[in-house]
């Protein structure tokens, strides 16, 4: 009788340590599988296959939720469909993961052009400035991306009557 109380205390101890942030992996060790799928994706995206790039995507982070990589290529997958919120979205999911993630910024802030909100991509941009203290191509990009403005809205925008 004297040794459950013990005997619960330390099961609870164990329960407590074996919970999900125990058993995280760091981002350099990203299942193999997981992997393998995104870069298919990535070659996927590339070549314009912008469904099974997704799917391929989307089965890397099944095995591997950790891979931060295939949620920034969901995001480019998305802005190809010009699905900006859901680009948004899945680069949040990658910053998640490592919040100075300059090609996640970069997408994010691009995506965040698309729909408008040059404010909150001039704030992805002063971070890469930040992270990318001695510049990386995806400062040029989001710069580029910042002064040209909204491509996808200026073309479906519609002409003003004349009058």
């Amino acid at each position: 009788m004297r040794f459950v109380v013990p005997v619960l205390a330390a099961s609870v101890v164990v329960l407590a340590c074996s919970g999900p942030g125990v058993a995280q992996k760091a981002d350099d060790q990203i299942a193999p599988k997981s992997a393998e799928l995104q870069k298919q994706g990535e070659s996927l995206l590339g070549a314009g296959k912008f469904e099974q790039a997704e799917d391929a995507l989307e089965a890397s982070l099944a095995v591997d939720p950790r891979n931060r990589w295939a949620f920034v290529d969901l995001a480019r997958v998305a802005e190809k469909q010009q699905l900006f919120g859901k680009a948004v979205r899945m680069a949040n999911k990658a910053l998640l993961l490592e919040p100075n993630d300059p090609d996640a910024i970069a997408v994010q802030g691009e995506a965040m052009v698309e729909l408008g909100a040059t404010a909150r991509a001039q704030a992805n941009l002063q971070k890469l400035q930040t992270v990318c203290s001695k510049g990386c191509p995806q400062l040029s990009q989001l710069s580029a991306a910042i002064t040209r403005g909204p491509t996808v809205a200026a073309a479906k925008a519609p002409e003003s009557p004349k009058s």
